[in-house]
């Protein structure tokens, strides 16, 4: 009796060809006399109410997934040369794809961030600044055939830091630490007057100069600026020294001054000494060009 009841009453709410359902109410239009009609664009369902599949955690892009093995690293205190997770911890860890990792992987790499030995696993990188080396040389070399006026603004830079480094060191240097500079310089002008080019010496010198200072990121800075103007120099086919003289001179001013704790002349010899580089590198392009 009851099951007669609901189909009759199914029967009354369905509407006719007119559109209205059979007791006179205005039905909803979706069935005609000759059956269902087609679903207009109102009648899709909107795609954003449609339900999708999610991970556990949102999506997340290259550069934050790269962020977040760094994190890691510090979280666990990892020093250079200790292993990573795997790959598959990382994935379970930071709940992204092995795709994912791997390309935050590479991108860390390229920074020394991260080391990747194949067949062995990933490690911690020594951080160095090879990719500042790297950035300023293609910057210095991409100025259009002003390369001049960009190492000019590095050779600035570093003047800039070795002028307040040198007046760090003025006064507190040892003999025993002098002696040492002296006897770079006198090795600057035997290689001089031999006709041997002494970059090296060069180099040498300003990082025994800061030696006693203890700080491990200068040697670094200072030869990163180092090795870009050694770069540029060879692409651009500059020649070595051409004043060789020179250049041993100021070396040996800077120690007077320092001999003496004389800040000012310290100071004044270090600028001095820039003031020739970029005199010669500016004479080098003009000789290219």
């Amino acid at each position: 009796m009851s099951e007669r009841r609901v189909s009759d009453d199914s029967r009354n709410d369905s509407p006719s060809s007119d559109g209205r359902s059979r007791d006179g109410r205005p039905g909803d239009g979706r069935l005609g006399a000759g059956g269902p009609r087609e679903a207009g664009p109102k009648d899709a369902v909107p795609r954003s109410s449609a339900p999708r599949a999610r991970s556990v955690r949102e999506p997340r892009v290259s550069s934050q997934i790269q962020r977040e093995v760094m994190q890691l690293i510090l979280d666990r205190r990892l020093r250079a040369g200790a292993p990573l997770p795997t790959e598959a911890e990382l994935m379970e860890s930071l709940g992204v794809s092995r795709n994912s990792v791997r390309e935050a992987l590479k991108a860390l790499q390229a920074l020394d961030i991260v080391e990747i030995r194949h067949g062995y696993g990933t490690y911690v990188g020594e951080a160095s600044l090879t990719p500042l080396v790297d950035g300023l040389t293609f910057r210095t070399l991409a100025q259009q055939g002003d390369d001049t006026g960009a190492l000019a603004e590095i050779l600035q830079v570093r003047e800039v830091l070795e002028e307040g480094l040198v007046r760090r060191v003025t006064g507190t240097l040892s003999d025993a630490e002098l002696a040492r500079l002296e006897a770079v310089v006198e090795r600057m002008e035997k290689a001089g007057r031999a006709g041997r080019p002494f970059p090296e010496l060069d180099r040498e010198f300003h990082e025994l100069l800061y030696a006693s200072l203890g700080n491990a990121l200068v040697p670094q800075l200072l030869g990163a600026f180092w090795t870009v103007f050694r770069r540029v120099a060879g692409v651009r086919g500059w020649t070595d020294d051409p004043t060789p003289d020179v250049t041993v001179r100021r070396h040996r001013d800077i120690v007077i001054a320092l001999r003496a704790g004389d800040v000012e002349g310290a100071q004044k010899a270090m600028a001095d000494h820039f003031r020739g580089i970029e005199a010669r590198a500016a004479q080098e392009s003009r000789g290219v060009g």
